[in-house]
């Protein structure tokens, strides 16, 4: 029996995941679903990506879990990628969900030219947070229009400087045992520094016929996903 710790990407609570930790308990496994410091039910609070580091080793330490597979959406690939290496042994494997991951000094929007400069204006607007998008933004990505309602409505700002501050590396995250899950309607491809990692003979690539939000789209086939990951 493997415990999933579910951390969601950027707007997003635990909430998120209700649809696809049935699936994994069903399958005898653990389902730990995570909101991060300053969003959803933890809202208004400021956090660094730091912070949401903690977080996820905080939760692990708390619930005395073994065999973690941590488990990363989008922006949380890099919070995750680094607990990876600070859980030591109790980690057993890692998930990148159409995710970022984390290099050395580098931040989220280290990779998005314009990047910064839209998230600092939207944190001058909101107090130091990312807004969340429209409901356009959404589209495209094998979501109804009841599930982009549903996801507009329940998204909270999230804390503007989890993504300008620097990831902190000290071991090379090819060395991690990975499976990087890529959702083909946001972009057929792996960004480069993922298509690098998937050279190492410890991650392996698997692809969903989907848009960036599985866990909406395809929760049951998400939950197939993740445990197969672990067998």
């Amino acid at each position: 029996m493997a415990e999933f710790v579910l951390v969601p990407g950027t707007w997003l609570g635990s909430w998120a995941w209700d649809e696809v930790v049935p699936g994994l308990r069903a399958a005898g496994h653990g389902a730990h679903p995570l909101t991060l410091s300053g969003v959803a039910e933890k809202r208004g609070a400021p956090a660094g990506q730091q912070t949401h580091v903690v977080d996820i080793v905080g939760e692990v330490e708390r619930l005395d879990l073994r065999d973690v597979v941590l488990v990363g959406h989008s922006y949380a690939g890099i919070p995750v990628g680094q607990a990876a290496e600070r859980i030591g042994d109790r980690l057993a494997h890692v998930v990148f969900v159409d995710s970022n991951v984390p290099a050395d000094g580098e931040s989220f929007v280290s990779a998005w030219p314009e990047g910064r400069a839209q998230i600092e204006a939207s944190m001058a607007e909101t107090g130091g947070f990312w807004a969340v998008p429209p409901a356009a933004d959404f589209a495209g990505q094998g979501l109804t229009d009841e599930q982009i309602a549903r996801t507009v409505d329940r998204a909270t700002p999230h804390p503007g400087a989890s993504l300008i501050e620097p990831a902190q590396l000290s071991l090379p995250l090819g060395e991690l045992s990975t499976t990087y899950v890529k959702c083909l309607l946001d972009w057929p491809q792996p960004s480069e520094d993922v298509a690098e990692l998937l050279k190492s003979e410890r991650w392996r690539l698997v692809e969903m016929d989907t848009g960036h939000w599985p866990m909406f789209s395809q929760p049951q086939e998400l939950a197939r996903i993740l445990c197969e990951a672990v067998t």
